[in-house]
């Protein structure tokens, strides 16, 4: 069962990790979305995208793991997979909110 519920949650990340690969797509990420239109103008959209493809395909990694987890009955393979997902969104606020990466 367990199987299942994770395919669900890993099947809509999987189609926006590719739709995001491909550095379209950037208007259904939230802060992006939210932005007044002349800073829209000053970011590289197709950029971001990108690297939140990228950070999506880490994601899906994660919850391949824990997916790996219930298949073999492993614990350490879930708390591996935890430990990469907090890692990884620790590392998405700091790199994307420093520096003008994604600026034009």
């Amino acid at each position: 069962m367990g199987v299942i519920v994770y395919l669900i949650i890993m099947l809509p990340f999987l189609i926006f990790a590719i739709v995001l690969s491909q550095g379209k797509g950037a208007f259904l990420l939230a802060g992006f979305n939210t932005m007044a239109q002349e800073e829209k103008e000053r970011s590289d959209e197709r950029a971001l995208a990108k690297f939140m493809g990228k950070m999506m395909y880490g994601y899906c990694f994660c919850v391949l793991l824990w997916i790996l987890n219930e298949i073999l009955h492993t614990q350490w393979l879930f708390n591996v997979g935890l430990v990469l997902f907090v890692a990884l969104t620790i590392f998405l606020l700091i790199y994307v909110n420093t520096g003008n990466r994604f600026k034009k």
